[in-house]
């Protein structure tokens, strides 16, 4: 089981929802508008960060560098 734990991806768990831990260039995932029923994330770097507030219950909204919009759900590392 040990050798299990070599080949998973580590989070740091950095909270998506407070402006002061997004910054631009970051690597991150994204939900998107029309996926936030389901759920599915796309990942990329941040261009733009669009949310002005300090916070935002459901993430800070940003643009990536590909154009897409959403918030961010997962800081990647």
């Amino acid at each position: 089981m040990i050798g299990f734990f070599k080949f998973v991806k580590i989070y740091k768990m950095i909270d998506g929802r407070k402006r002061v831990n997004i910054k631009i260039g970051l690597f991150v995932e994204i939900v998107q508008k029309p996926h936030q029923r389901t759920g599915e994330l796309t990942a990329g770097r941040i261009a733009k960060i669009l949310t002005k507030s300090l916070h935002h219950p459901y993430g800070i909204k940003v643009q990536l560098e590909s154009g897409l919009v959403g918030r961010v759900q997962k800081i990647i590392e």
